[in-house]
């Protein structure tokens, strides 16, 4: 299921998310594996990326910021590729994505994607059917301890 999909035909941005890292295994319950998937003329690529719900939260947060015009920075730490998406690329005249593959391959590509108007409650609703799929279902009591919600 997409958590993300940006695609003007040409180019394309994608985190598909694959399901549960480790089901009704505490704490790895709620983190998801998901892969980033890069398409252009130009190259395609994947990379494997293991999501958790302060990620998704995140990418909701994310979308609030790209919908009043700001350009933002969505899992910037160093256990998974850099995604950075930008509101208006002001040289190509569009929305664009910056992925960089710091940790790993080293590797970044650019893509501007030329998105209709709405894409950004495209995503929203691409967000809430993944939380729907896969709901958060452990919760943190304290320091190293969880429990399940109920």
């Amino acid at each position: 299921m997409d958590l993300i999909h940006l695609s003007d035909g040409i180019n394309s941005f994608r985190v598909r998310v694959l399901g549960r890292r480790m089901p009704g295994v505490l704490p790895l319950h709620d983190l998801l594996d998901a892969e980033v998937l890069i398409g252009s003329g130009f190259g395609n690529g994947r990379l494997g990326l293991t999501l958790l719900p302060d990620d998704l939260d995140g990418w909701a947060q994310g979308l609030d910021m790209l919908a009043a015009g700001h350009d933002i920075c969505w899992i910037d730490d160093n256990r998974s590729p850099e995604i950075r998406v930008l509101a208006l690329d002001e040289e190509q005249e569009t929305p664009a994505v910056r992925i960089e593959d710091i940790s790993g391959s080293g590797a970044s590509m650019f893509l501007p994607i030329c998105l209709e108007e709405g894409w950004i409650d495209d995503q929203r609703r691409l967000l809430q059917e993944v939380r729907r799929e896969w709901p958060r279902e452990v919760r943190q009591t304290s320091p190293m301890a969880y429990e399940w919600r109920r």
